[in-house]
């Protein structure tokens, strides 16, 4: 490749021309004194010619970082030119690549009968820098530190690097590598220790500790249970790690040394405490905002969260939008050392659908359990409806719900998802005749599919069913009916539009399948256009539910806090176009 550069000085002006290979170019261009004295107004002539003559060394000394240990270099300099130039050929010959990796280790006894060493041969499998690979400085040190990164998340923290040494043979351009690791002493959990609370009562990091004293050392089990923390709300820091006392210290490095002596495995294992240091938020916390959904309409809300209100977590909004108001309590306790997290809340929701309006009172117990790649929950209700449909009279109803749901994430990744799925089924009703007006089952799921198309393209496939038995619609709570339509269901209708035609008015009916494919091209990531089709239908018998189809394009951008989606979609069977807007996925 042919790179030129000028400079115009006070001092001697030349330009500098260097004709190697694209990535040598550019090692070249930011490194050499020749490329960084360019424009120094104390640069004479002399003082170039001796950094011409000083360029073929420093040359081969930076192309043997990435592997070039036998080029061949000239530098000149073009006297009769105005500027000078200053020209540097470079062609770097053969590379060195890796011919023997030799990994030692010392240590890594078993403690316990029929204990195993570390596994050297699968330490070899994972190692960055193969046989055959081209032999570069920046991939030795990184295939050093990878190594020993491995070694210490598990049973060896204190594992050290004693020694590594990179044997180049230009005239067979073979490099030969060795490593010795230490193990160092085995280290294991003792009890918690707990820095930084003052505020909330010890029972929310202890309930959460699922280290139990004597177990192995595991960098994963610190950063799971730091994660659990972080999700609880009551603190803006949180940092778990295995606690390395100054004494310890001293003692694992008596012991190291010991052990490299005598060449024989420590005696025991070296026990060391879980240090939690935390960051409490603010106990009580206040906040508004003003937004908009092409769902429910304009928007605006009011926060209130209490971290202590009689030992518990309150969390309370008051929501209100054109098509929907809502205010709500919810009470949360500790999360139990078995991991349930429970909680009590009542609200009030008003919502005007269609023709229908609704008020609807609840009081709430729920248990939530398990992490978000499966997470499992039991909801028990106690619920009034006031309804009204325009043209009919004024209808109230009143039931007991017992509600399982599960969901279930296999994703690459759970805010950006481009592979794997998303599945979530509830099951619940009222089932007995206690402050119940009509006995039902419900049942529900909703299902969606990430699979990538290529480096820059991803299919997602999304589909939702549900169904509600019971002798009669009326008394069933319109909260657990269905209907379809909107940002996500079915695109090109406007929210809970598609339903059973009563009078004037649509409702919620006993059925509902929709369905959605939508291929998504990144072609400037984070930016992203679209194209999907989607149908569905609400219905009070499953043979009438005739599909409502929408189809069109739409924008994303991968923001921080997840996809932003802008679609434009025609609904077939109303003959319009609609804008819809949405952020990520809602489940």
């Amino acid at each position: 490749m042919l790179a030129t550069t000028a400079a115009y000085a006070q001092g001697v002006s030349y330009t500098v021309r260097i004709e190697a290979p694209r990535p040598l170019n550019q090692l070249l261009e930011e490194n050499l004194d020749l490329v960084r004295w360019r424009g120094d107004p104390r640069l004479d002539r002399d003082q170039l010619q001796r950094l011409v003559k000083n360029t073929p060394e420093q040359v081969r000394t930076l192309v043997a970082t990435e592997g070039y240990y036998s080029p061949k270099v000239t530098a000149s300099l073009d006297l009769e030119r105005a500027p000078l130039e200053a020209v540097v050929m470079v062609d770097p010959g053969p590379p060195v690549v890796v011919g023997d990796v030799d990994l030692v280790l010392q240590g890594f006894e078993p403690l316990t009968p029929g204990g195993a060493r570390q596994d050297a041969e699968a330490l070899r499998n994972k190692w960055s820098l193969p046989v055959g690979r081209r032999f570069r400085q920046a991939d030795w040190e990184v295939a050093k530190r990878d190594l020993l990164r491995q070694v210490m998340r598990v049973r060896y923290p204190r594992a050290q690097l004693v020694e590594s040494q990179a044997t180049v043979d230009p005239d067979v351009l073979r490099a030969l590598l060795k490593v010795v690791l230490d193990s160092g002493p085995e280290v294991r959990f003792d009890g918690l220790r707990i820095e930084g609370l003052k505020r909330y009562p010890p029972t929310i990091i202890n309930n959460l500790n699922q280290i139990k004293p004597g177990d192995v050392y595991d960098e994963t089990v610190l950063q799971a249970f730091q994660a659990r923390l972080q999700d609880t709300g009551y603190f803006s820091g949180v940092e778990v790690s295995a606690d390395m006392s100054a004494l310890l210290d001293e003692s694992i490095e008596a012991l190291t040394d010991e052990q490299r002596a005598a060449r024989k495995p420590v005696a025991g294992p070296v026990c060391t405490p879980v240090l939690v240091r935390v960051t409490e938020n603010k106990q009580k916390n206040v906040s508004a905002g003003l937004g908009y959904s092409t769902n429910t309409g304009n928007r605006a809300q009011l926060t209130y969260d209490d971290l202590s209100v009689f030992g518990l977590r309150m969390k309370s909004n008051i929501i209100f939008e054109t098509l929907r108001q809502t205010v709500r309590a919810d009470f949360y306790f500790p999360t139990t050392p078995k991991g349930y997290n429970d909680s009590i809340g009542a609200g009030f929701e008003r919502n005007d659908l269609r023709g229908e309006r609704t008020n609807v009172s609840t009081i709430a117990a729920r248990r939530a359990w398990g992490s978000p790649l499966l997470e499992r929950s039991v909801t028990l209700e106690a619920l009034t409806e006031q309804r009204s449909v325009d043209g009919q009279m004024k209808s109230s109803s009143k039931s007991v719900p017992l509600t399982y749901s599960i969901t279930k994430r296999a994703l690459d990744n759970l805010l950006q998802p481009t592979s794997g799925y998303v599945i979530n089924a509830q099951l619940g009703g009222a089932l007995l005749p206690v402050l119940t007006d009509e006995r039902f089952v419900r049942a529900s799921t909703r299902f969606v599919n990430y699979r990538p198309m290529g480096s820059n393209a991803t299919l997602i496939l999304r589909a939702e069913a549900g169904a509600v038995a019971s002798k009669q619609k009326a008394g069933v709570p319109s909260t657990f009916l269905f209907r379809a339509g909107g940002d996500q269901s079915v695109r090109g209708y406007a929210y809970q539009a598609l339903g059973v035609v009563e009078g004037t008015a649509i409702v919620p009916g006993r059925y509902l399948l929709t369905g959605s494919a939508e291929y998504q091209y990144w072609f400037k990531p984070p930016w992203g256009v679209a194209v999907f089709y989607d149908a569905g239908n609400a219905a009070d018998k499953f043979s009438e539910l005739h599909p409502k189809s929408g189809y069109g394009i739409g924008a994303r951008w991968r923001s921080p806090v997840g996809p932003i989606n802008v679609d434009l979609a025609y609904g077939h069977a109303v003959k319009k176009a609609r804008l819809h807007f949405s952020l990520g996925f809602t489940f």
